[in-house]
């Protein structure tokens, strides 16, 4: 049986995010983090206390590195909250961690259907992208990240990176 947790109605989350996005096109590059990381603290509630500890469970087996304890935390996540793209997003890392990357991108795609400004699951594809030696296309994701995210530092870096290894073309 999977259960579908509704988060708040999605047109007031929607103004919301939208209001915080048109803010971070704005911003200069301190500001740009700080609604950045609100933006991010968004895409972190579920609307489930459960979810929220689903969540927690898969996010903290990542940081010790225990890829599979995750991985089984986030899918009863995604099995149960199937609307949530943070948990799709959350369970694509987990399974690059583990070395998955077919799918961690059939993840981050649904994470990307369902949130297309995920800026942070954009960065995981691309990083993804450039572990299976597709760095044209990590390079386009990077692209998208800094058209929504203009100040992320680590995008840059990468753009850079990879605009110096892949010649003119770009």
């Amino acid at each position: 049986m999977t259960i579908v947790i509704n988060c708040l109605p999605a047109q007031a989350e929607n103004a919301a995010l939208n209001r915080m996005f048109a803010l971070l096109q704005e911003a200069e590059p301190d500001e740009a983090r700080k609604i950045a990381d609100e933006i991010e603290l968004e895409w972190s509630k579920s609307g489930s206390p459960a979810m929220d500890l689903l969540l927690k469970r898969g996010n903290d087996a990542l940081e010790v590195g225990d890829s599979q304890v995750a991985i089984e935390h986030l899918t009863a996540l995604t099995d149960h909250a199937p609307d949530f793209a943070q948990g799709w997003h959350m369970r694509a890392v987990a399974y690059a961690h583990a070395g998955l990357y077919g799918p961690a991108v059939a993840d981050l795609e649904r994470a990307l259907a369902l949130e297309p400004r995920h800026f942070n699951a954009i960065i995981s594809l691309a990083v993804v992208l450039e572990q299976v030696n597709k760095p044209e296309l990590a390079f386009e994701a990077y692209k998208q990240v800094q058209a929504i995210h203009p100040h992320q530092e680590d995008v840059t870096t990468a753009l850079e990176r990879l605009g110096g290894t892949l010649g003119s073309d770009l």
